[in-house]
């Protein structure tokens, strides 16, 4: 059985965490901002986690 290969466009988006959780930069932060509150901005920078559904989809596309 040969390895795994990982999933290139996935490897940049998400990223592993010491637990098993999966990291990923969260949506609707890259244009448009006028519009969007401070608050919600500040909001948006920071990290979120890939639903429980999603991580077992996403780490067969990043499994190292």
């Amino acid at each position: 059985m040969p390895k795994t290969k990982t999933h290139r466009g996935a490897a940049k988006r998400f990223k592993k965490t010491g637990s098993g959780k999966i990291k990923r930069a969260k949506a609707y932060a890259s244009h448009l901002l006028g519009s969007k509150s401070p608050k919600r901005k500040r909001r948006l920078r920071k990290s979120g986690l890939v639903s429980k559904q999603e991580t077992n989809r996403i780490s067969k596309l990043i499994p190292y």
